[in-house]
C-alpha cells in the first residue's frame, strides 16, 4: 500500500470520530492550533525561507513568490483565522428542513460533513492552515496535497497542528499532509474514490483543469479570476480610481484582483482613470481606442482579454456602454467577481442581474470576495461552479445533509 493511500485511509478512519466530536470539543482543538502557530512562528519561518530561497534560484516569478512568502504578520493572520472559525456556530447538526407525513412518518433534514476532502493547491502555505481549520471545525478530515515550491512551509505547519491536536481529544490524523508532490501522487490522489468524498483544486488554470478532467473523485472548480471592473458613464470620478486602483493593486496575485478595465466610451475621465493605474504602477494594454487616448498603453492582443495576470498588468477596453461590457464579460468572464462602478441604481441592478459569476459587486472593490470578508472566518477557494457551492466556500459550503425518517412501525403499502 503506497503513502499516499495509507495517510487517506488514516484520515478516513479518524474522521469518524470526529464527526460525532462536539462543538467544544473542536473548538478547543482550533484554540491550540491557532496557539501553536503564533508560538511556532520561528519554526515555520525558517522553513519558509528556504522554500523561497529555492523558488528564487528557479526562476519562480515575484507574484508566485508574493503567495509563497510568509512573515510575522501573515504568520500572525493565519493564527487569528483560525481562531475566528473556531468562534464560528458549528454547521453541522442543524435541522434544515422538518415535514411531517400523513402517515405519521416525521422526517428531518440535517446537515452534517461530507467527510474526507482532499485538497490540492499551489504556493500558498497560508491555505495549509485555512483548509484544517475549516475542515476540521465542519467535522471533516483533510488530505493536503501542497506543491513542491511550499513542501518545507506545508511540513513545518502540518507539523505543528497535528503536534496540538496530540494534545486535544481529537485525533491528529484528520490533518494529513501528502508529501509526495509528484504528478503520479497527485494523479493517485485524484482517483482515491474509497478514501476521499470531495476534491478541490485551487491554483492556477492549468492545475484547476486537470484535477477537473484527470479526477474522478467528485471536485468543486474553484477559481481562475478573470475579474472585469465596468466603469459606467455616471460613475463619480474619485469612487472609479479609488476602486479601480484597489481591485487591481490590493494585491495583484490574488484570484480576486481584477485583470480588466471595462470603460464606457461616455465617461468623462477615462485618462484620469488610467493614468491613476499607470501611477500605481501598472502596466496597460489597451484597445485601439484605448491606445488613441492613451498612448502609454501597449497594444491589447486576444490573449491580454482571456489572460489571468496575477501582476501588475492590466487588459482596458473602451466600450459603447452597459450593453458591450456586460458581452465582453460573458464572453472573456471567468464566473469569479465582476464589478460595476456607477451612479445609476437601474445600470447597477441590470448589471447584477444579467452578468453571471459567483460575486456581482457595486461600487465595492472586487478584493472582498474573500471567506474573511464575507464573515466565513477563512475558506477553502472561491468555487465559480454552479453545483453545491458557489463563491467562498466557507463551513456551511463543506456540509451535505442527511435525512433522518422518524417512525413508529409504519410499512409502505
Amino acid at each position: 500500500m503506497s503513502e499516499i493511500r495509507k495517510t487517506a485511509l488514516a484520515a478516513k478512519a479518524a474522521q469518524r470520530a470526529l464527526s460525532q466530536a462536539t462543538e467544544e470539543e473542536k473548538n478547543r482543538a482550533l484554540y491550540m492550533i491557532s496557539d501553536a502557530i503564533e508560538d511556532s512562528r520561528e519554526k515555520i519561518l525558517s522553513a519558509n525561507a528556504e522554500d523561497v530561497r529555492a523558488a528564487r534560484e528557479s526562476g519562480m516569478s515575484e507574484s508566485l513568490i508574493d503567495r509563497l512568502s510568509l512573515n510575522e504578520k501573515r504568520i500572525h493572520d493565519m493564527a487569528q483565522g483560525v481562531r475566528e472559525v473556531a468562534e464560528l456556530d458549528d454547521p453541522t447538526g442543524k435541522i434544515l428542513e422538518e415535514i411531517r407525513r400523513p402517515n405519521g412518518l416525521l422526517i428531518k433534514k440535517v446537515s452534517c460533513p461530507i467527510g474526507v476532502i482532499g485538497i490540492i493547491y499551489e504556493a500558498r502555505p497560508n491555505v495549509t492552515a485555512e483548509a484544517a481549520s475549516l475542515t476540521l471545525k465542519s467535522g471533516n478530515a483533510v488530505v493536503l496535497r501542497g506543491s513542491a515550491s511550499a513542501l518545507k512551509s506545508n511540513i513545518a505547519l502540518t507539523e505543528v497542528m497535528r503536534d496540538a491536536l496530540n494534545k486535544s481529544s481529537i485525533s491528529p490524523d484528520v490533518i494529513a499532509l501528502v508529501r509526495d508532490v509528484s504528478h503520479e501522487g497527485a494523479k493517485e490522489l485524484m482517483t482515491m474514490n474509497d478514501a476521499l468524498d470531495l476534491l478541490i483544486p485551487r491554483g492556477g488554470a492549468g492545475l484547476i483543469n486537470r484535477v477537473v478532467k484527470e479526477s474522478t473523485v467528485p471536485v468543486i472548480r474553484t477559481g481562475v479570476g478573470n475579474c472585469h471592473v465596468y466603469i459606467d458613464s455616471t460613475a463619480d470620478k474619485n469612487t472609479a480610481i479609488e476602486l479601480t486602483v484597489n481591485s487591481k493593486t490590493g494585491r495583484p496575485s490574488t484570484c480576486n484582483a481584477a485583470e480588466t478595465l471595462l470603460i464606457s466610451k461616455d465617461y468623462p475621465d477615462i485618462t484620469g482613470v488610467l493614468s491613476a493605474l499607470t501611477n500605481a504602477g501598472v502596466t496597460l494594454h489597451g484597445c485601439s481606442k484605448t491606445c488613441e487616448i492613451y498612448p502609454d498603453a501597449l497594444p491589447a492582443t486576444e490573449e491580454d482579454y482571456e489572460k489571468e495576470y496575477l501582476c501588475l498588468e492590466m487588459c482596458v477596453k473602451i466600450v459603447s456602454g452597459i450593453d458591450e461590457a456586460i458581452e465582453h464579460i460573458s464572453r472573456y468572464g471567468t464566473g469569479h467577481t465582476e464589478l460595476i462602478i456607477t451612479s445609476s441604481d437601474e445600470n447597477a441592478e441590470r448589471f447584477m442581474n444579467e452578468v453571471d459569476a459567483a460575486s456581482v459587486n457595486f461600487n465595492a472593490s472586487t478584493r472582498f470576495t474573500d471567506g474573511g470578508q464575507f464573515g466565513f472566518g477563512a475558506e477553502m477557494g472561491i468555487s465559480t461552479q454552479k453545483l453545491h457551492a458557489r463563491g467562498p466556500i466557507g463551513l456551511k459550503e463543506l456540509t451535505i445533509y442527511k435525512y433522518k425518517v422518524y417512525g413508529s412501525g409504519q410499512v409502505r403499502k
